[in-house]
């Protein structure tokens, strides 16, 4: 399968997700692009940010704050400490052995659904 159907998938895939439970980036695109299109874990957030960029922020949330879903001022203190604090984790991201990186990722996701299921 080419890199650009792979990466048209993954995106569609990310789309409904986002859309149906708010994720999609560190859940669904990081993972798929490090499996799929054997990007390095680095390569695949950054990757994924640059994608999330518009649609996801502008269109999804456009689509929740139409149905009276979205709390504008909550959103905009989280997008604070987002910026602050996105900076900081790219860099640390970059400073860690690919390994490392991965395994990080699965203790979160561990954790994640381990709340989820207990709680």
């Amino acid at each position: 399968m080419p890199l650009w159907s792979v990466l048209l998938v993954v995106g569609l895939g990310a789309g409904v997700l986002s859309g149906l439970f708010g994720i999609g980036g560190g859940i669904v695109i990081v993972p798929a692009l490090i499996y799929f299109a054997k990007f390095g874990p680095q390569q695949a957030v950054g990757t994924s940010l640059g994608a999330l960029l518009l649609p996801v922020g502008a269109l999804g949330a456009w689509s929740y704050y139409k149905g009276g879903q979205l709390d504008v001022r909550a959103s905009l203190l989280i997008a604070a400490g987002i910026f602050v604090a996105a900076p900081l984790g790219a860099k640390l991201a970059q400073t860690l052995e690919p390994v490392m990186l991965k395994r990080a990722f699965g203790v979160l996701l561990l954790f994640v659904a381990y709340k989820l299921f207990r709680g």
